[in-house]
């Protein structure tokens, strides 16, 4: 069964979208306390994961942060999951944390920590005292995007949280903040310009008063995205974040975007960055030398959208100098970062996110998606899929007049415009085999043809439309074009479209 903050929404909306519309605005004030609502599915699909973390005294307990969908615990490693989030204000999770000295103090960081056109903002840092039973938010409302959390592993009051700061817009709070009383009060010790805040920071194994942070200078706008500059870079603390030095020997000398760091757990002389550069180039820099000279290794870098989405980088905890860069599909390397090589990625979904190491087996891998979460027992070489877990984020939605029930269709990220019937006659109700997909690619705005069910349209990423007939099967790419000596035509990422109730055989 679906459940979750917005497992419901089709659901919602379906029962909105039916009542009538005319009835409604004249009166606003109309009881609806006897529409109740229902679970229409679907779950045939899972959803963006932004961060994955370990119960350290029980490997079957996991917690899951969703970009667009709140945190999720297992408690049988993937049997069945809880969502332990919904009660909240926030729905877009960047990072969840748990406490390695009191694993039933779970920390969440609200706002994905990504910069993408879809992105969901937070508000603020969350702390669990019980497991995920409930929650208390504790502070840094203004944040928007919080990317990482770290807490001191022998002093739980004392807590480090990575915050970008707000995507459209200057100001808020940004930069790392730092708690040492459990959260009541924060400050910050590291921060830049108005547009800058920070989006990692590792701890030194051996160390925990040597840290590491990178800042990230970035703004998007709905025209344009601006994903570097001089104030981002890679900085280094000796006393526990109390005060920075940016380091510089061997690094980048131009404006840098973002980094993603980690630090070797065989040898935490050695650190690595991956490095955003001039938004799709970059590549993998090395230290041996705990950040104090750096060597470039391989050009590699986050493709698909940009690496503005991914540039997380791990360590594996077995290996020493195997590294996985996180992409459209994971970049790996056996030796320090000089050499890259993709990741076979057999029935897997793409565009990872985050990368989980089980301590106790080398052969052990968990990687978050855009489609849900997988595990491998064999380094990758096969996969299980969490098909339980569902957390499809969804754009927009349709309705035809199909009689005797009509259908839904969804627009989701990166799983396809999918569709749906509102009702059957199956004594099981609708079912998830009920459920279909009309066009692959980022769904967005799909519309139907009034008066015949048969017709749909339905769009990916950058405005790319196509008509579907159900019927015959038949898709036509129709994405208006310009015509001779005209300027090009300009489409969003999400590209709006409205069917003519006049004319509708012209969209």
């Amino acid at each position: 069964m679906i459940r979750g903050l917005f497992a419901p929404l089709i659901a919602a909306l379906t029962l909105s979208f039916s009542l009538p519309f005319a009835a409604i605005a004249e009166d606003d004030a109309m009881d609806f306390s006897g529409l109740k609502w229902r679970n229409i599915g679907p779950a045939f699909m899972s959803g963006r994961i932004s961060d994955i973390d370990w119960d350290p005294e029980d490997s079957s307990v996991w917690y899951v942060a969703v970009g667009s969908g709140g945190v999720w615990k297992t408690e049988n490693a993937g049997v069945s999951w809880t969502p332990i989030f919904d009660g909240q204000s926030s729905y877009s999770i960047g990072n969840v944390t748990v406490d390695p000295s009191n694993p039933n103090t779970v920390w969440v960081g609200t706002g994905e920590d990504v910069g993408g056109r879809h992105v969901g903002f937070g508000d603020g840092i969350y702390r669990s005292d019980d497991g995920g039973a409930t929650w208390s938010n504790m502070g840094l409302e203004e944040s928007q995007h919080i990317s990482t959390i770290l807490v001191h592993p022998n002093n739980s009051d004392v807590v480090w949280a990575a915050v970008q700061g707000p995507l459209w817009t200057p100001g808020g709070e940004r930069g790392l903040y730092k708690t040492s009383d459990g959260g009541k009060t924060w400050r910050n010790v590291l921060s830049a310009g108005e547009w800058t805040g920070v989006t990692d920071v590792v701890i030194d194994p051996s160390n925990p008063n040597v840290l590491y942070a990178a800042t990230w200078q970035h703004h998007r706008t709905v025209a344009a995205y601006m994903g570097g500059g001089p104030e981002s870079g890679i900085h280094k603390s000796t006393d526990g974040g109390e005060t920075w030095q940016r380091l510089a020997t061997g690094l980048p000398k131009g404006n840098m975007g973002k980094i993603g760091l980690t630090i070797s757990p065989q040898d935490p002389d050695v650190v690595y960055a991956a490095i955003e550069l001039n938004r799709r180039e970059g590549g993998v820099w090395r230290s041996d030398d705990r950040g104090a000279s750096w060597t470039k290794g391989a050009d590699a870098v986050g493709g698909g959208t940009g690496p503005h989405f991914y540039q997380e980088i791990f360590a594996s905890p077995h290996h020493f100098d195997w590294l996985y860069l996180v992409g459209p599909t994971v970049q790996k390397s056996t030796d320090g970062g000089k050499t890259f090589s993709y990741m076979e990625h057999p029935n897997q979904h793409g565009d990872m996110h985050a990368i989980v190491f089980d301590p106790s087996d080398p052969d052990y891998i968990m990687m978050g998606t855009d489609g849900g979460v997988y595990e491998s027992f064999d380094l990758g070489a096969t996969w299980r899929y969490m098909e339980n877990l569902p957390i499809t984020q969804y754009y927009k939605l349709a309705l035809d007049d199909a009689e005797p029930f009509y259908n839904i269709y969804g627009g989701t990220q990166d799983n396809n415009t999918q569709g749906g019937p509102s009702r059957t006659d199956n004594v099981s109700g609708i079912r998830t085999a009920d459920w279909f997909v009309i066009l692959g690619g980022d769904g967005h705005q799909p519309a139907t043809e009034p008066g015949n069910p048969d017709i749909v349209y339905a769009q990916s990423q950058q405005g790319n439309l196509t008509r579907i007939d159900r019927r015959t099967g038949e898709t036509v790419y129709i994405q208006p074009q310009a015509g001779p000596g005209e300027p090009p035509e300009r489409y969003n990422w999400d590209a709006p479209i409205l069917v003519s109730p006049h004319k509708p055989s012209c969209p």
